[in-house]
Formats: structure tokens, sequence, C-alpha cells
């Protein structure tokens, strides 16, 4: 699997709770925080529900 870089780049205020949730489950929750996670399945998932909120680079 590869690994890639998730930074949050817009607010979670006003969206609904499954997004606020799901922010949460991939580490972030402030503006320009960033985490590097293995792109499996499941986190492929969460990124395609939020991908508004954040932005992908490929490591």
């Amino acid at each position: 699997m590869s690994k890639v870089k998730i930074s949050q780049v817009r607010s979670t205020i006003g969206r609904p709770e499954v997004q606020k949730r799901t922010i949460k489950a991939l580490g972030l929750g402030k503006i320009n925080k960033s985490v590097e996670v293995e792109l499996t399945p499941q986190v492929n998932g969460m990124i395609n529900k939020v991908n508004h909120l954040v932005s992908v680079t490929e490591i």
C-alpha cells in the first residue's frame, strides 16, 4: 500500500455530524493539520466522504 498525506483545509463548522466524525477518525480536527496514513480502502472511503474539506498528496 502507498502512503498519503491528508491535510485539513476547510472548517467543519456547520457540517453534518457524520463529516465531523470522519474528520476526527482521520486524525484531523484543526485547519492545516496533516497526518500521514496508509491508503487502505477504508481510508480511501473516508477521504471521498470529506474530500471538500481535505487535500491529499501521495508520499
